[in-house]
Parts: structure tokens; C-alpha cells; sequence
């Protein structure tokens, strides 16, 4: 049997591998049944009911402005009078337009407007599926003693450690496009049960299909990420630990320095905000402590934008950085 057939079988047969697949598996079950038990399909006596409560509440508070207008009428020359304006035409009758039928619809779910967040959801759970199974697949082999006995017998450093990172992701690649084709129909489904579809176009699937498309480079790169620290420290808590502290460091306590010093952009320096702009395309920071002066548009905050290109640019240094280290302590330090 090849290495590389070996390392697939040992990560697919391990049992921790697949309890953190089910579970993650199980969990984006749920999700899509509470996105449909949710959501209903909204028809023409959904649309009449909701034109209707729009009306109502058109002519009450139309009643209540009218009657104000009368309570200041009479209220003038007395001590009441204190409660209104001096004229009373500045109370404003509302107009139908402030009343849109839309909110008294029932959710529905639009599947152009609401899937791109399912794909994040889709990208974050996976992700952090990835980065676990990549941690523990590496870690396990060092603490065992497995890695050791496994270069007794194939004494190529280098070829072991990158193809158990090959296994790795290849298989998370499988999982990925087969989770994202089920889940792509699945919420389809859901669209024509309890939403709609009809605005999709080819332009609309085509940018579905480059959302997925980033949700698998996001997968890859955790998983890399952490299989890689898993083996510089030799230890699956070496990943876990590594991540612990970028949350409490950087993400709680880099984050309340930066606000406390009033950084510009302060939230440039967070990781969720690079990836979201690698999932969403792009992201607006805006600084409401500056003023960027337009004779158009007056005072508006500075703002910088993160785009999908910029993310991707640092995934792939720490992707880089990462597995670089960790094949380089492959090849310079003992097996012990």
C-alpha cells in the first residue's frame, strides 16, 4: 500500500475524525431545520393581510396626530400649552409611505439575499472542524510515538509529514464540495418550500459558486494552519493552545487597547474582519472620530476597505509561514 493510501485510510478511520465530522455534520442539519420551520412562503394573502395592517396603522396614527392638533388648539392661553409646540401645524400627519407593508410580512427566505450568509455559516463551521481534525490528525501521530515508528520504515522526513498534510487536504476538499453541494440544494429546497428563487440568475449562481469557492481556500488554510502547529510543538494542544491565545490576546484584550488608545480602524487588526471580507468580497471601516470633507456629501467618517484579495493575500502568508515552519523542524530536529 502506498503512503499516501495509508495516511488517507488512517485519517478517514480515525474515530475522532469522524465524531467531529458528524458533529459538525449534525449541527448544520439543525441550522437548516430552523431556517425552514422559520421561514414560510409569502403569497398574495400573506401580501393583502400585511397591506392591510400597514392601512391600520396609517389611519390610527393619522387619528392620534389629528387629535393632537386639537388638544393644542385648545390648550392655548392655558398651562397645558407648555406640552406642545407654539404652532401647532409643525405637528406632522404621517404619510402612507412611512408605513411599508413589508414589516408586517412573515420571514421568508430569499435565497439571493439570505444564502451568501449560509455559506458562511457553512465556511465557519467547517473551518473550525478543519483546523481540529488537521491538529489532532498530526498531534496524535507525535504523542503516540506513531510518527517515530512510522520513519523507521519510511525514513523520508519530509515526504512523510507532506503527504499526511496531502491526505489531509484532499480529504477536507471532499468533504467541503460534497457538504456545499448538499447544502446549496437543501436550502434550494427550502427556497421553493418557504421562500423564493426567482430572482436567481446566472450571474447570481456564478457568485454563489466563487463564494463556495472561497469557503473551501478558508477550510484549507485552517486545516493547514492547524496541522502545522500541531507539528512544530508536537502536540495537539500546541494548535489549541496557539488558538486560545490569539482569541484572549488579540481578538479581547488587542481589541479593547486599540479602542481604549482610539486607533484608527481598530477593528483592521481583528481576524473575524479579515475574514469576512475574504468571504463577503469586501469590507467598509469607518473611523466616526475624523471627518473626510465633501462639498457633495459634507462631513463623513474616514473609511478604508478590505477586500477579498487583501484576506487572501494574508491567508496565504500564514499559510505559508506555518507549514514552511513546521517542515523545516521536521527536517532540523531529533525523533525522540
Amino acid at each position: 500500500m502506498s503512503l499516501y493510501k495509508a495516511e488517507t485510510r488512517r485519517l478517514v478511520k480515525r474515530r475522532f475524525t469522524r465524531l467531529f465530522v458528524a458533529g459538525a455534520l449534525v449541527v448544520l442539519a439543525a441550522v437548516a431545520v430552523g431556517m425552514f420551520f422559520t421561514n414560510q412562503k409569502v403569497g398574495p394573502d400573506q401580501i393583502a393581510r400585511a397591506q392591510a395592517q400597514a392601512q391600520a396603522e396609517f389611519e390610527e396614527v393619522s387619528k392620534q396626530v389629528a387629535q393632537e392638533r386639537k388638544d393644542c388648539e385648545a390648550a392655548k392661553g392655558t398651562p397645558s400649552a407648555s406640552r406642545f409646540p407654539p404652532n401647532c401645524d409643525e405637528l406632522q400627519a404621517p404619510q402612507p409611505s412611512d408605513f411599508n407593508p413589508k414589516w408586517h410580512l412573515p420571514a421568508t427566505f430569499d435565497f439571493r439575499e439570505k444564502f451568501p450568509d449560509m455559506v458562511t455559516t457553512l465556511a465557519a463551521l467547517l473551518a473550525l472542524a478543519a483546523f481540529v481534525i488537521g491538529a489532532s490528525y498530526v498531534g496524535a501521530e507525535w504523542n503516540s510515538g506513531g510518527m517515530m515508528n512510522l520513519l523507521l520504515w519510511r525514513p523520508q522526513r519530509l515526504r512523510v509529514l507532506g503527504t499526511k498534510l496531502a491526505a489531509l487536504l484532499v480529504g477536507l476538499t471532499a468533504l467541503t464540495v460534497v457538504t456545499a453541494a448538499v447544502w446549496t440544494a437543501v436550502f434550494r429546497l427550502i427556497a421553493g418550500l418557504r421562500g423564493s428563487a426567482e430572482s436567481m440568475t446566472s450571474g447570481a449562481w456564478q457568485s454563489i459558486g466563487l463564494m463556495e469557492l472561497r469557503a473551501l481556500g478558508l477550510i484549507l488554510v485552517a486545516g493547514a494552519v492547524g496541522f502545522g502547529l500541531a507539528s512544530l510543538g508536537r502536540h495537539t494542544a500546541m494548535a489549541l493552545g496557539v488558538v486560545i491565545g490569539v482569541i484572549v490576546v488579540f481578538q479581547f484584550g488587542l481589541g479593547s487597547v486599540l479602542a481604549l488608545a482610539d486607533v484608527k480602524f481598530a477593528e483592521a487588526y481583528l481576524v473575524p474582519v479579515w475574514v469576512i471580507a475574504w468571504m463577503s468580497k469586501s469590507i467598509k471601516i469607518e473611523d466616526y472620530n475624523s471627518c473626510d470633507f465633501s462639498a457633495v456629501s459634507g462631513c463623513q467618517p474616514e473609511s478604508i476597505t478590505i477586500t477579498w484579495q487583501m484576506a487572501g493575500g494574508v491567508m496565504a502568508v500564514v499559510f505559508l509561514l506555518v507549514v514552511t515552519a513546521a517542515m523545516w523542524t521536521m527536517r532540523k530536529r531529533d525523533i525522540t
